[in-house]
């Protein structure tokens, strides 16, 4: 086995979230710096929080409202293309 090739290991590695929240962890980083973490993070809070980058869920939201106001348009049947080759 070779020697000398793994990263260090850090057994007290800081995890600093920005809601405020810190803990620590073993990981190959000293320090980690999230966005969410167990304290706000709405799967273990319970409150409903939605997470939004760039505007995506106002375009869905915009989105669908569009298509439930415009009105549906049925297709006519087509009729169905003769053969260009009959036999007589």
């Amino acid at each position: 086995m070779k020697q000398d090739i793994h990263p260090k290991y850090y057994p007290d590695a800081k995890v600093k979230c920005v809601c405020g929240n810190s803990f620590t962890v073993g990981s190959t980083k000293p320090e980690i710096n999230v966005e969410i973490c167990y304290n706000c993070h709405p799967f273990y809070t319970g409150k409903e929080n939605l997470i939004d980058t760039a505007g995506k869920v106002e375009r869905f939201r915009a989105r669908r409202a569009k298509a439930a106001e415009a009105p549906k348009v049925t297709k006519k049947p087509r009729a169905k293309k003769q053969a260009k080759n009959k036999i007589k």
